[in-house]
């Protein structure tokens, strides 16, 4: 078994991000997971754009999770963590922790699992180019 890829990406919380307590508003997360997700398949030698436009695949959110740990503050320098848990030819597992970059402070992590479909969303298998590297990637 190999060793999982882990993408590590960092942004700094926007004054919009926070709420009037001025803690980060807890869809801000599920966003963020997002970009941790866009910045892994980057690092992982592809986009989310090419597996659309050139493959005819997507990969569509069906559950979310995020546990809270601790709260982000407006302009706080946030490190995302992202990995691929698990992978199955029509389904694909993230987990993600997202973290205050100053001391490494866990501030919420979370899963997503993912059905793969084509452009009119029927479930279809992921191509063998993606399979591969995501299996690669989780460790498998």
């Amino acid at each position: 078994m190999n060793k999982p890829t882990i993408s590590e990406t960092t942004l700094r919380v926007r004054y919009v991000e926070t709420d009037q307590m001025g803690v980060v508003y807890h869809t801000n997360y599920l966003i963020w997971m997002e970009v941790g997700r866009v910045e892994l398949l980057r690092q992982l030698g592809f986009t989310y754009k090419d597996m659309e436009q050139k493959d005819d695949c997507y990969i569509a959110v069906v559950e979310i999770s995020c546990r809270y740990k601790a709260p982000a503050k407006y302009d706080d320098e946030i490190l995302l963590r992202t990995r691929i848990k698990r992978v199955r030819a029509s389904l694909i597992h993230f987990g993600y922790e997202i973290l205050r970059a100053s001391d490494e402070t866990l501030l919420a992590e979370g899963e997503t699992t993912h059905i793969v479909t084509d452009s009119t969303f029927s479930r279809r298998s992921l191509p063998g180019k993606y399979l591969s590297v995501f299996r690669g990637a989780a460790g498998e």
